[in-house]
């Protein structure tokens, strides 16, 4: 999508600089901001799922967009991560009301992100994009809830890709990696089978050394 920094009047994006910059400095709980030196109007935000709800445990990546016009005309929100969702479309663009009609100049974009967490909370499936979100949301809350949280699962958690990995793919980890008790245990057992090598080697030295002794002693007694 194309810059509109070039559009802006300057006082407007410094006042869009000045409001980035304290939303990167003290962002809103559950949300991280992450703005762009070279693009000012394109805001990307990562917003942690509400817990209590199916989207908890994810980490929603989302962007906002700054038209020509702004503030007169709100900013554009998008998920960029897939999310099951009645305000969000396929394609990611949501449906909120302070990004319509609601919107006012002096609202500012801190309002903005807070309202599209609570959207996670309370969905509005009254201005629903995805409809079947909307439909089971009011027909079938609990299906609802197990294809949010399945989506969850696969799209926003477990790193950068989302993607969850089967036992067996790909390489695995060597026994008792992935548990530090294991593997302090599994250090313990080594150290004593290395304890108990060296005590052999010891002993069988000491053995080695008294045979060649009495050798010599017998030698002598000829």
């Amino acid at each position: 999508m194309n810059s509109n920094v070039e559009n802006l009047p300057p006082q407007v994006l410094r006042l869009v600089y000045k409001e980035v910059s304290a939303l990167a400095a003290d962002p809103p709980e559950g949300i991280k901001i992450y703005p762009s030196e070279e693009d000012i109007t394109e805001l990307h935000t990562a917003i942690e799922g509400p817990e209590g709800t199916p989207y908890a445990g994810g980490v929603f990546k989302m962007r906002l967009v700054l038209g020509k016009d702004f503030p007169a005309v709100p900013p554009r929100g998008y998920f960029l991560t897939k999310i099951f969702h009645p305000n969000v479309g396929h394609k990611g663009e949501i449906c909120v009301n302070v990004l319509k009609r609601d919107w006012k100049a002096e609202l500012g974009l801190r309002h903005v992100l807070l309202t599209i967490k609570c959207l996670l909370i309370h969905p509005n499936p009254e201005s629903a994009l995805n409809e079947e979100a909307g439909r089971l949301l009011l027909e079938d809350y609990a299906e609802y809830a197990s294809r949010a949280h399945l989506l969850t699962e696969i799209h926003a958690m477990g790193g950068s890709s989302g993607a969850i990995h089967e036992p067996g793919d790909g390489p695995q980890p060597k026994k008792h990696a992935g548990d530090p008790n294991k593997r302090v245990a599994a250090a313990g057992a080594s150290s004593s089978n290395n304890s108990n090598t060296s005590a052999t080697n010891s002993s069988n030295n000491i053995v080695a050394a008294k045979k060649k002794t009495d050798k010599k002693r017998a030698l002598r007694r000829l």
